[in-house]
């Protein structure tokens, strides 16, 4: 019951953050043509500091062991859900077939995931986060990118390469292996930096949550999509971890991350790629709003 309250405050602390993002697009301060400069400041600035200064406590033995089996389980979860992604909805037409896929397999794991682990696990927590997240990344902008379109190999590679969230895991664990020391100051303004991924992050979700009509939720897809995401696949991990006795913390992160909605990334890939931007906003939105509940409801197995 602990973790219920626990996790229902910090979700609590999330809703403020999509409700400060709203009120931001509705008196038009973000814009949609102004909110990608923002999306962007996240994703290569804000998410890779955070990201970095994860790596920042010294690393025993037994936490490298569970990093290799953090990304053994990452790596399965995430083959697991793309297969069942390409298998359920094989039959539906491509506008929505990509998206569904595309949203089984990735989840808002380090937009809305890592900073609420960071909150409610600590360093260590968001440490485990970090590499837990480094699958998801590759096939993201690899497996992902090639359900809208037909990448090139060269592409893919480059595309997995310069993504900031993988560079920023190579140089905090070269940090972090190698003992590189840091200023007190730099270290200090980096880990400030990083702090505000959570509310940025969430408010940029809330921009787009206020794009989107209530009733046009009444979608069955909407809701297959939704119980998908946020209760099926988080309750076959839980269920397949216990069953074998993982770590409790690195099956707590599996969990949440897995129960994370769907990436916002959706969205914006289906109008870049002529896949269906309404419907893709609708289950970023519905995912997001439900897994304020889902998430703290999870908690409670753990």
């Amino acid at each position: 019951m602990e973790g219920f309250l626990k996790m229902a405050e910090i979700q609590g602390v999330l809703l403020v953050y999509l409700i400060v993002g709203f009120i931001a697009r509705k008196v038009k301060i973000i814009t949609p043509e102004t909110r990608p400069s923002y999306t962007n400041f996240v994703i290569y600035i804000l998410l890779p500091c955070m990201i970095f200064m994860s790596f920042s406590e010294q690393i025993t033995s037994e936490q490298l062991k569970s990093t290799m089996i953090l990304l053994m389980i990452s790596f399965t979860v995430a083959i697991f859900s793309y297969i069942l992604g390409k298998v359920l909805f094989r039959n539906y037409p491509y506008r929505r077939r990509s998206l569904m896929q595309y949203g089984t397999l990735i989840s808002n794991s380090a937009f809305a995931g890592m900073p609420m682990i960071y909150y409610a696990y600590g360093e260590l927590g968001l440490f485990y986060a970090s590499i837990y997240i480094i699958p998801l990344r590759i096939l993201m902008w690899s497996a992902g990118i090639s359900l809208f379109t037909e990448a090139d190999f060269r592409t893919k590679v480059k595309n997995v390469l310069l993504n900031p969230g993988i560079i920023a895991v190579e140089l905090g664990a070269a940090r972090m292996l190698l003992q590189v020391p840091i200023h007190p100051s730099l270290s200090t303004a980096l880990k400030s930096v990083g702090n505000a991924t959570m509310p940025m992050s969430m408010i940029l979700i809330g921009t787009i949550l206020a794009e989107i009509s209530i009733r046009d939720l009444l979608d069955r897809d909407v809701v297959y999509m939704t119980v998908l995401r946020l209760i099926l696949l988080p309750g076959i991990v839980l269920l397949a971890l216990k069953a074998i006795g993982t770590d409790p913390l690195i099956t707590a992160v599996t969990v949440l991350l897995t129960g994370m909605p769907v990436g916002s990334t959706a969205a914006i890939l289906a109008e870049k790629y002529g896949a269906d931007f309404s419907f893709g906003s609708k289950i970023v939105f519905t995912t997001t709003i439900l897994s304020l509940i889902t998430v703290p409801v999870l908690s409670i197995f753990l």
